[in-house]
């Protein structure tokens, strides 16, 4: 490893306790106890309400409408509107958040650490979450890097606890 990439890899890591360290409301804290392959509250709510249409259509985080709901791996998502529910049903794999909606980066890490719907990237047409805006400067420094390694480790964390990968 260069210095440089072990200096990224020093500051992520950094970025990470320190953004775990930190209380964080429980509507906001990924449930550290769950199995699931998609981080939700615990009224199993994804990406804390926001709709994950938006994103491609909007270009913005949208809050969603509870009374527009879909379930998709087990997962309520919501809808700013109609039109967005129809498309997401019509392929929901395609606008889903990458990774079941846990920060990027902290899979490339080995960790499910909450995907902060405010914090997100499109690349190659698909929707990822991070932690906190640190952590996603970070995760852009080296994307493709970041996501080859994240796509290395997720099958072998998406079925465990948070918790467990600490």
């Amino acid at each position: 490893m260069t210095n440089r990439t072990t200096r990224a890899v020093l500051v992520a890591l950094g970025l990470l306790v320190a953004s775990t360290s930190i209380p964080s409301s429980p509507a906001f804290a990924v449930v550290p106890t769950s199995t699931s392959a998609v981080n939700t509250d615990e009224q199993g709510i994804a990406m804390h309400g926001y709709d994950p249409v938006a994103y491609f259509t909007v270009g913005a985080p949208t809050k969603g409408n509870p009374t527009l709901t879909f379930k998709y791996k087990g997962a309520s998502y919501f809808f700013a509107s109609a039109e967005n529910l129809k498309k997401f049903k019509a392929n929901p794999a395609a606008f889903a958040p990458q990774f079941g909606g846990f920060c990027a980066m902290g899979v490339a890490l080995e960790k499910k650490l909450d995907g902060d719907p405010a914090v997100w990237k499109i690349v190659d047409g698909k929707l990822y979450l991070n932690v906190n805006a640190d952590v996603a400067v970070a995760w852009q420094r080296d994307i493709p890097g970041n996501l080859e390694k994240a796509k290395e480790y997720w099958p072998g964390i998406k079925g465990k606890t948070p918790e467990s990968l600490n």
